[in-house]
């Protein structure tokens, strides 16, 4: 399968949520179309979609905010694990952060998903010993 990376466009959109859906990424607290509609307004070019022909199979948003960079949606279709897109994703995700001269980039996984953790760990992600923390400025429900 070959696999080409580009920023996300308009639209993607119905095609990305039915596969964060399928990934187990939306949760009920986070509408989907008001996060990429966020995204949409703030460094658009750092959410990345991973397409085979006209079928998007893989996405990654980033943002860099001066300070460190931030992975989030990071999703493959499940029938497509294991053939490198996670890590090709992740890698143009650190190109670009790169580039705008991000130092460091972070990210967050819920503790049980291991297997996520692990795939972090085997591409070079360490747990940090931080407590992560967050509030609710608005609320998507």
């Amino acid at each position: 399968m070959e696999i080409h990376i580009r920023p996300f466009e308009p639209p993607d959109e119905p095609a990305v949520v039915r596969l964060w859906r399928s990934c187990g990424l939306v949760v009920p607290w986070n509408d989907p179309h008001a996060d990429i509609a966020r995204k949409a307004a703030v460094q658009p070019e750092l959410f990345l979609i991973a397409h085979a022909g006209e079928r998007i199979v893989g996405s990654a948003m980033a943002g860099y905010d001066g300070h460190r960079g931030w992975i989030n949606y990071l999703a493959v279709d499940p029938e497509c694990r294991r053939q490198g897109m996670g890590r090709a994703l992740m890698a143009e995700a650190e190109r670009l952060l790169d580039r705008l001269g991000c130092p460091k980039v972070n990210l967050q996984v819920r503790t049980s998903n291991r297997e996520v953790i692990d795939f972090y760990r085997r591409i070079g992600y360490r747990s940090d010993d931080v407590a992560s923390l967050g509030k609710r400025l608005r609320s998507d429900a």
